[in-house]
């Protein structure tokens, strides 16, 4: 079992990137867990930051600690209830970026493959006939030297999806201290997936609304 050391950066220390009466939209840095574990020292999270500055935010979905991007908190049960619902109907949408190893063929595809958890190794997933459904769509974006710029696009949202998603197809996403080989790993100080932006219906207007936040790698 791998161990956890928390390091949450300090810097940028709360990145909004919209705010009005019903939502709040951030920036998340990789390294910030997005809500509290149960140790004690990670109370320092992207939730607990925003409540710091508004009282009333609440916890719509999550990010991984060590993916960077688009997180979206409710400010009102409304909302919330509104959010959520478009999240479990797959309303949502979500891009992700990520960087993985090798070159990555063919350009596009669909990966359907379903997850479940390694019963004997939380919180590692694996693909497996018992498990949830769970498809990702995928399409090429630059080849580098001996790595992928690939777009995710994730029509479930199972805990590791991506990770795992990548790792079947033979392309670990790089930095991945889960499930990535020791080369893939220490190709990257830290995880090369980003969610890049995310689409919703605004629970107030009803408007559809995309949120940006574009990677730097």
């Amino acid at each position: 079992m791998l161990v956890f050391t928390y390091r949450p950066p300090s810097i940028p220390w709360l990145d909004i990137r919209y705010i009005d009466r019903d939502i709040i939209v951030i920036n998340k840095p990789s390294g910030l867990l997005s809500n509290p574990g149960i140790a004690p020292d990670t109370h320092d999270c992207a939730i607990s930051r925003v409540l710091q500055r508004y009282k009333d935010a609440i916890l719509v979905h999550r990010l991984d600690c060590d993916t960077s991007g688009i997180v979206i908190f409710a400010r009102n049960k409304k909302a919330e209830s509104h959010l959520k619902t478009q999240f479990q109907n797959r309303q949502a949408k979500k891009m992700y970026i990520a960087e993985v190893s090798g070159l990555l063929q063919p350009l596009t595809g669909q990966i359907d493959l379903p997850l479940g958890p390694e019963k004997d190794n939380p919180p590692f997933q694996q693909v497996t006939a018992e498990g949830k459904a769970a498809i990702t769509d995928y399409r090429v974006l630059e080849h580098r030297t001996n790595s992928t710029l690939v777009e995710l696009r994730p029509q479930t949202g199972r805990t590791h999806q991506l990770r795992v998603h990548m790792l079947a197809l033979g392309h670990a996403i790089l930095g991945d201290e889960f499930y990535a080989d020791e080369q893939a790993k220490a190709a990257s100080s830290r995880l090369k997936l980003h969610a890049q932006s995310l689409t919703i219906i605004h629970p107030f207007s009803q408007k559809q609304l995309t949120f940006t936040s574009r990677t730097q790698f």
